[in-house]
C-alpha cells in the first residue's frame, strides 16, 4: 500500500509538465502558421489587387481595391490588422466567391473531415489486423515467400502518389467496372466518398501494416507471449490481450503522422474526384489568385494538423506513461 502510493502520485503529477510541453508546442506551431500564412501574399508573384480587380480594371479601381485590402499600408500594420482579424474570427473576404473566408471554410471543412476520418478508420481496421496476421505467419523465418511478397507489394503501393492512386482507382472502378461514381455527386455522396477514401487509405495501409508486422514479430518472441501460448490461451486471446497492447504506442504514433499526411494528400485526391473539401478549395483559390482564401484555408489546415498531433500525443500519454516522462511506467 505505502510503496504504491508515491508511484501513483508521480504518475498523476507527470501530466502537468506533459500538458505544458504539448500546449507550448501547439501554441508555437499556431504562431508559426499565422506568420507563414501572412507572408504568403507578399511572397506570391503578382499583385493581389490586380487579381481581385480583374483584367479589365482601371488604375483607379486597382488602387481602391488595394486600399480596401490594406495593401497600401506598411507591412507591420498589415500584420497587426491580420492578427486582429484572426482574434475576432475574421479570416478575410474571398473576392472570387464574394463571401467571408470563414464561411467558405466552414462549408468545406466537414467534407475534408469526413474523408480523412473515414480513410483513417479504414487504415486502422485493415492495416493492424493485416500486419499482425502476416507477422504471426512469418515469425521465426517461416513462410519466406509470403514475407517477401508482402514486403515488396506494400513498399510498391506505399510509394504511389495519392493523385496517381486516385487516377488508377477511377480507371478501374468507375470507367472499367462502372461500380462507383468517378466524381462527387450531390445525389449520392455516400458512394462518392468511397473512391477518395480508398485513394487516401491504400498507401497508409501499406505503411502501417509494415510497421505492425515488424513489431508483431518482435513481440511474439518475448517471454510473456511464449508463456501465454504455453497456457494455451488461444490465438485470438493471446493476440488481443498480449500482442495488440504492445503495438499501440508505435501504431498510434504512426497513425497520427499518417492522419496529418492525409490532410496534405487530400488536396490532390479531392481535386481528382471533385470532392468539395478544403483541398479542392485551396486549388481553386490558387487558380483564381484569391489570396485571402488561400491564407484562410492554409491556416486552418495547419491548425488542424497541430491539433491532431497534440491529440495523438495526449492519447499516447494515457496509453503509455513513458511518453509523459514516467520512467517507472
Amino acid at each position: 500500500m505505502t510503496a504504491a502510493t508515491p508511484t501513483r502520485r508521480r504518475d498523476g503529477a507527470s501530466w502537468g509538465p506533459f500538458a505544458l510541453r504539448r500546449l507550448g508546442g501547439l501554441a508555437g506551431t499556431v504562431v508559426i502558421a499565422v506568420v507563414l500564412t501572412f507572408v504568403i501574399v507578399p511572397l506570391i508573384p503578382g499583385d493581389p489587387a490586380v487579381s481581385a480587380a480583374g483584367p479589365d480594371a482601371t488604375t483607379e479601381q486597382i488602387e481602391r481595391i488595394r486600399a480596401q485590402l490594406g495593401l497600401d499600408r506598411p507591412l507591420t500594420e498589415q500584420f497587426l490588422a491580420y492578427l486582429g482579424g484572426l482574434l475576432r474570427g475574421d479570416l478575410g473576404h474571398s473576392f472570387s466567391l464574394n463571401a467571408p473566408v470563414a464561411e467558405v471554410v466552414l462549408r468545406r471543412l466537414p467534407f475534408t473531415a469526413a474523408l480523412s476520418v473515414l480513410a483513417l478508420i479504414v487504415v486502422l481496421l485493415v492495416a493492424v489486423p493485416l500486419g499482425m496476421a502476416v507477422g504471426a505467419l512469418t515469425r521465426g523465418g517461416r513462410r519466406r515467400r509470403l514475407d517477401t511478397a508482402f514486403s515488396h507489394g506494400t513498399a510498391f503501393v506505399a510509394a504511389i502518389p495519392p493523385y496517381v492512386m486516385a487516377t488508377l482507382l477511377v480507371l478501374v472502378f468507375a470507367v472499367s467496372l462502372q461500380l462507383l461514381p468517378p466524381a462527387y455527386t450531390r445525389s449520392n455522396p455516400g458512394a462518392s466518398i468511397l473512391l477518395p477514401a480508398l485513394a487516401l487509405s491504400l498507401p497508409s495501409i501499406c505503411l502501417i501494416s509494415r510497421v505492425v508486422r515488424r513489431e508483431t514479430a518482435v513481440v511474439l518472441e518475448q517471454d510473456f507471449v511464449r508463456t501465454a501460448r504455453g497456457w494455451r490461451l488461444g490465438t485470438a486471446r493471446t493476440a488481443l490481450g498480449y500482442v495488440l497492447p504492445n503495438l499501440l504506442t508505435s501504431t498510434l504514433t504512426l497513425s497520427g503522422i499518417v492522419l496529418v499526411g492525409m490532410l496534405g494528400g487530400a488536396i490532390s485526391v479531392e481535386t481528382v474526384f471533385g470532392w468539395p473539401g478544403l483541398g479542392l478549395g485551396v486549388v481553386n483559390a490558387v487558380a483564381t489568385k484569391d489570396y485571402p482564401l488561400i491564407q484562410g484555408i492554409v491556416l486552418v489546415l495547419a491548425v488542424l494538423s497541430a491539433l491532431m498531433t497534440t491529440a495523438v500525443d495526449v492519447v499516447l500519454g494515457a496509453v503509455d506513461p513513458r511518453v509523459r516522462g514516467d520512467d517507472h511506467g
